[in-house]
């Protein structure tokens, strides 16, 4: 890989970006440089734990209330991001993962900011820093003008990404999927199938939220990850709506407009919230050992 001096750039470039986060959300950096031999390193934060997407592949859907938890965490880091200009470009399960501490408490943790950009009111010299092999993310995740011009997007495209991840906790399925011309071609053109086709049982006001975070015309999009946030009040724990809270004041604080929720303020049944068991926490009840599966529920 040190052949190509891209790839030794970008992974340069993805310590000093994910150093610049200050958010327990995100994997810390504690030291990057330079071998005598010229082969650079990283020191990260050490974590033990697995990430959403071999979570869902293990336990399926999950409830409500711990998707949007997930969710708003998720929100946690990416406002600390886009307020120090960082776009992350490629959210997704697998880059989202649950740290667990030795006392049992979890905490979801971004990764990889290796084909992350500054934005462009961030740079120094105004210069864009992605070059022509950065351009690329996971598509079943990248919003249409990610799908258009990878260098050229802003922190809506994470919006629609994490709008994206949303969709796949609540259901375990996709709203756009395909092989890849199928795809891109859904993802510019087509309309998402629809949350509750997907899974029915769902809140109904959960599709005005997914399909607000999936409107191709960014204008039509939340702005913002607080926004987004708000939006997802209803559905949300006391813990929850201490993270929007939290995601509402480091927006603000950067001088951004948050526009107002415009879902009515309506009380969510506990039924509608926790619908029914997961795979997990059907197999935690049963449960007898500490490994796999099972040890998410019994963690809980």
């Amino acid at each position: 890989a040190l052949a190509n001096p891209a790839v030794g750039d970008r992974f340069l470039r993805e310590a000093r970006l994910a150093a610049k986060i200050r958010s327990e959300h995100v994997a810390h950096v504690y030291d990057v440089g330079t071998l005598p031999d010229g082969a650079p390193y990283m020191v990260m934060e050490y974590l033990a734990g697995t990430d959403l997407g071999r979570q869902l592949s293990a336990s399926g859907p999950l409830s409500v209330d711990r998707a949007v938890d997930y969710v708003l965490q998720a929100c946690e880091a990416l406002a600390e991001a886009h307020i120090a200009g960082v776009v992350h470009r490629d959210i997704k399960p697998d880059n989202l993962f649950i740290a667990t501490s030795p006392g049992g408490k979890s905490v979801l943790k971004v990764l990889d900011f290796g084909i992350s950009k500054m934005s462009k009111k961030h740079t120094e010299s105004g210069r864009v820093l992605t070059e022509a092999g950065d351009r690329f993310g996971t598509p079943v995740y990248m919003s249409p003008e990610q799908l258009m011009s990878s260098g050229d997007v802003d922190a809506r495209t994470d919006v629609w990404s994490i709008g994206v991840v949303l969709y796949e906790l609540l259901t375990g399925k996709l709203p756009f999927d395909g092989d890849l011309p199928e795809l891109c071609t859904a993802i510019l053109h087509k309309n998402p199938t629809p949350l509750t086709e997907a899974r029915p049982y769902l809140p109904a006001t959960l599709q005005a939220v997914i399909d607000r975070c999936l409107a191709k015309d960014v204008e039509q999009r939340f702005q913002n990850v607080a926004e987004l946030a708000q939006e997802l009040r209803i559905f949300a724990g006391p813990a929850s709506l201490a993270r929007i809270d939290h995601v509402v004041r480091v927006i603000r604080g950067a001088g951004e407009n948050v526009r107002p929720s415009t879902l009515p303020e309506i009380e969510v049944s506990t039924r509608s919230l926790r619908d029914e068991p997961t795979l997990a926490e059907k197999a935690a009840r049963s449960a007898t050992t500490g490994s796999g599966v099972s040890s998410w529920g019994a963690m809980e």
